[in-house]
């Protein structure tokens, strides 16, 4: 089965894809750095991956993708990909020309249906922001993008799914939107954990759910060296050491009791001097952290790359090009490859039970 992937970036989703039986044969992506990490890891874990140049999916045709493949429109099995979601996420509303709806990069899900309609795949998976799906700024997109994989003649199905849900030891909530050509709606995947911790109404099979993996666990057996850009410093920084596991800048306010409170109850975001509790999952990685924005170690530092790649569920010899902060932007805007894995199998065994009734 083969797969086309857009906005690869690092390749997390596609890492998932292949996971689940797939051999992703393209990937488009602008970034250079990116691009350069595709390539480090195709003869492990991208064979049939042609070596990846950065290209833009705006001036990109997908009959002359299809050509160079050597493919006609239905015969790519699963299109994939998360288009750019900043003018989606909670943090783009701030700005009055998201607001309005004018972000350019909106116009990146017009290129995801622009591919899905000249390839014909037999089905597809668009992960994003759950922000997208909101019923507020991005409500018009959101309906653009429904019409227009409707009138493609595909099934339109979404869900905000939670990585931790699935094994991943991160909670991180994202959009999955899929589709199969024939018109037949596809489920989700069902969450195969749980966590004692949750605020969420718990489903029916709870007592069958395993237990989310925490942080502690991810990290059992890693050995990693310090590095450069660890320390926390600055004006802030050595706050951190008092913060409990699990805590954050809340811990220096009046409300927790604390004998000389240097904060207002709620008056930076949850993830300020947020430190990580080694009994629970992580939380959602950043591409793009501040200074201050965590989740920093419990050690009072900042994570370190194996540590970054264990959260996310990247495999541990995945070769990750750029310095480190690059490396942490690639690792924020990638879907956790097992969370990718779980959503393309629920495609794959849906559309394969479908065609042995057919048969």
């Amino acid at each position: 089965m083969r797969a086309v992937s857009l906005f690869a970036g690092a390749g997390g989703l596609d890492l998932g894809v292949e996971a689940a039986g797939y051999s992703v044969v393209f990937a488009v992506e602008n970034d250079a750095t990116a691009t350069e990490t595709l390539n480090r890891n195709r003869e492990i874990w991208f064979p049939s991956l042609p070596e990846t140049k950065p290209l833009d999916i705006t001036t990109l045709n997908p009959n002359e993708v299809m050509s160079g493949l050597g493919v006609g429109p239905g015969e790519i099995d699963l299109l994939v990909g998360g288009p750019p979601c900043v003018a989606f996420s909670k943090s783009g509303f701030h700005l009055e020309y998201k607001r309005e709806g004018r972000d350019p990069r909106a116009s990146f899900l017009d290129d995801y249906l622009r591919f899905l309609d000249a390839l014909r795949p037999a089905a597809f998976m668009m992960e994003n922001v759950f922000g997208l799906a909101y019923r507020n700024h991005s409500a018009p997109f959101f309906e653009r993008l429904r019409s227009g994989v409707m009138r493609l003649g595909y099934s339109f199905t979404y869900e905000v799914l939670n990585a931790a849900d699935y094994g991943v030891p991160q909670n991180r909530q994202r959009l999955f939107v899929i589709g199969a050509r024939d018109g037949q709606p596809l489920g989700h995947p069902l969450p195969t954990h749980w966590g004692e911790h949750e605020r969420r109404k718990p489903p029916s099979n709870v007592g069958a759910l395993l237990p989310h993996v925490t942080a502690g666990e991810a990290f059992k057996g890693l050995r990693t060296t310090p590095e450069p850009e660890e320390s926390v410093n600055g004006k802030y920084g050595h706050l951190l050491p008092e913060i409990p596991p699990g805590g954050n800048y809340l811990h220096y306010t009046e409300h927790e009791g604390h004998p000389h409170p240097l904060f207002e109850w709620r008056s930076r975001y949850w993830t300020f001097l947020l430190k990580l509790d080694p009994k629970r999952p992580a939380t959602t990685l950043q591409g793009q952290p501040g200074p201050y924005v965590g989740p920093f170690h419990w050690k009072n530092r900042r994570l370190r790359v194996p540590e970054l790649k264990r959260l996310h569920g990247f495999p541990d010899d995945f070769e990750l090009a750029g310095r480190r902060r690059d490396i942490q932007l690639q690792i924020g805007n990638a879907v956790p490859p097992q969370l990718g894995r779980v959503v393309a199998e629920a495609i794959r065994d849906q559309l394969w039970s479908q065609s042995s009734r057919d048969r």
